[in-house]
Formats: C-alpha cells, structure tokens, sequence
C-alpha cells in the first residue's frame, strides 16, 4: 500500500479569536476525517518556520509585529481576525508544514498539508484571512536551500493568489499561476506569471476546457521539478465566498486534471487546503480531504518517481 504523506501540527487548531469570522474548526475537521483513513495515512509533524526564513518574504517589522502578537489593529482588521500569542505560533508553523509537505512530495511523489495556502499575505502586512504567505515562504525556502530547482505554484482557489505572486515576482526560480473568479477578492490584483480571469457563475465543463488550455502550455514550458497547489475548495456553487459554479465532481475533475499534467511532467506535487467558506465546517472539511484523496489516488500509481 502506498504511503499517503499528510503534514499535521496541533498548533493548526485553535480557538477561534474574538471578531472573527473565519471557520476556525476546519483544520480540526480535516485532521478527524484523515484520521479515519487509518493506515492509510502516515503522518508528519513539521517545525515551525525559522524566523529568518519567514524574512526571506515578509518585511522584518511585520515579522516582528506577528509574532510579539502586537499587530496593529489596522492590519488586524486587513487580516479578518486579531493576532494573539496562540494564533501567531499558528502563523509560524502553518509554513513549516508547507516547507515539510514540499520535501516530503520530493521524495514520495506527493503530500499534503493539513492547513497553508495563505495566498493573500503581501510583504508587510496579511490580508483576507491569511497572516504569513506559506507557499511563497516554502517556495524561497526550497529553491534557495538546493532543494529543488524550478516551482510552480498552481493556485485554483477562487481568488487571485496576489500575495504569491507579489512575494515572488521576478524570482527566477519560481513562478505563479492563479485561475480565479475576475469579479472576486482582491479587487486590486497582483501580476502573476500567468493570470486567469473567469467570469462568474462558470460551470465544470467551461472552467475544465480554460485550466487545460492554459496550464498545460505553462507547465509544458517552465518544466517545474515542484508543483505547489493551492487547492481551493471555494470555486464550488455553494460557497459563501465564491462566484463560480463548479460542482463536487467537477472538483474531482480539476484536481485529477492538475494531478495528471503534473504527473506528465515528472513533477511531484504538495498541496495546501486553501479556500473553502461557509456555516457546514464539515462539509467544507470534506472537500478538502476529497481533494487529498483524488491527488493521492492519481500519484499512487507513479511509484514516485519524478524528475529531479
């Protein structure tokens, strides 16, 4: 049987701040559902990201700020939720998680990492839920330690992955592709290698025809050796805060697709939960662990063999 990586920490669950809306018992959810899978799974609990190395993207006062927890109530307001000691050791381990579910996809194909995918974090400040940016971290952290030579961050969550594509722009070890829904957050987009704008309301078929057509010329041409993916659960129809139209199997259908290009190119793939929005925390969690298991399922039959 094939060993499934998932990066877990407890510190991935918290008690939900005062003033937040944010669906603070999804990574507890995720974490009980993957339980069940038995051994299946084999689980991995990272370090918390070095200080330096969360410097290495983000701006060494806000730094500083997050994890003394005395962010200004500005940028409190910016991020969705107050910073307090408990969610500043969150903010710190939650790249860690990524960086190990990276090395860990180096070298069995794929992992995943139970939280992450904090793609609206900019250099100074977090913003829309998200505090440090886990995936431009673990990206600097992996191409700048040998580990890997060229990422690809692959970002399908419904909102534009501005944070990533800011953190790493001009970096020529690292690109950025985010497919999102045009309309939605952020309003003021970054610039990220590729951009893919949709209208709302999308449906499976369309958004399915439009990720193909354009990630497989990306991946074609930039030859990744490390994909990281943002697998959003929030493009599906019922999300609180998204505005396109997919289904669940369309879900499965983007994630199979994702699986398969990058199995094509001899790339290994970690992924994070991203988004995924609403009052059912278990339903959410549900497509979050389905997007686990249709990556696992793609990979197991690689052997894990990759490009290096």
């Amino acid at each position: 049987m094939r060993m499934i990586a998932i990066v877990h920490h407890p510190d991935y669950v918290t008690e939900a701040p005062a003033r937040s809306t944010y669906r603070w018992g999804k990574n507890g959810a995720i974490r009980d559902l993957l339980q069940a899978w038995g051994d299946r799974a084999t689980w991995f609990v990272p370090d918390a990201m070095p200080r330096h190395w969360l410097e290495r993207a983000h701006d060494p006062d806000y730094v500083a700020e997050v994890l003394s927890a005395q962010v200004p109530p500005a940028k409190e307001r910016r991020i969705g939720f107050p910073v307090s000691p408990v969610v500043a050791r969150r903010a710190q381990m939650v790249p860690g998680g990524t960086y190990l579910a990276a090395r860990l996809a180096l070298d069995h194909g794929f992992a995943a990492n139970t939280a992450g995918g904090s793609h609206h974090a900019l250099a100074d400040t977090g913003a829309g839920y998200c505090v440090f940016n886990d995936l431009a971290v673990a990206a600097l952290r992996l191409v700048e330690e040998g580990a890997t030579e060229r990422v690809l961050i692959v970002d399908v969550d419904v909102h534009q992955g501005d944070g990533t594509a800011a953190l790493t722009a001009g970096h020529p070890q690292i690109a950025t592709y985010s497919i999102h829904a045009e309309k939605n957050f952020p309003v003021r987009k970054a610039r990220s290698t590729l951009d893919v704008p949709l209208a709302d309301a999308l449906g499976d078929d369309a958004y399915l025809a439009v990720l193909e057509e354009t990630l497989a010329p990306m991946i074609a041409e930039w030859r990744p050796t490390l994909i990281l993916y943002q697998g959003g659960v929030d493009p599906f129809a019922g999300d609180r805060l998204g505005r396109l139209a997919l289904t669940g199997d369309g879900l499965v259908a983007r994630d199979r697709l994702v699986a398969r290009l990058a199995i094509g190119a001899g790339a290994p793939l970690a992924c994070t939960v991203g988004g995924g929005y609403g009052d059912d925390v278990m339903a959410i969690a549900a497509r979050h662990v389905r997007v686990i298991e249709t990556l696992a399922a793609a990979f197991a039959g690689t052997g894990g063999a990759h490009r290096s």
